[in-house]
């Protein structure tokens, strides 16, 4: 898969690939979406940040991206102190 993903490949896929399915935005079906989602994690609306940190820190480890933002780090780990909850 490309860098780029046409609006046409974007419909094909499932909603699982996306860090908010939701909205399908933030696809990460290889490793170097993965990357990107990372790199525009700033743009991502404050409320839905730690869902996508969360989606971005699990799909790195199964593409075996190192996630080196802490700020997505921080994200994930609120999130993850909320699902215990």
């Amino acid at each position: 898969m490309s860098d780029v993903i046409d609006y046409e490949q974007r419909k094909e896929l499932p909603d699982s690939i996306f860090g908010l399915p939701e909205r399908r935005e933030y696809p990460m079906p290889d490793a170097a979406h993965v990357r990107a989602a990372e790199a525009y994690f700033r743009y991502c609306p404050e409320a839905l940040k730690p869902r996508l940190a969360a989606a971005i820190v699990s799909r790195a480890r199964e593409y075996g991206v190192n996630v080196k933002s802490p700020v997505v780090l921080g994200y994930a780990q609120k999130f993850a102190d909320s699902e215990k909850k």
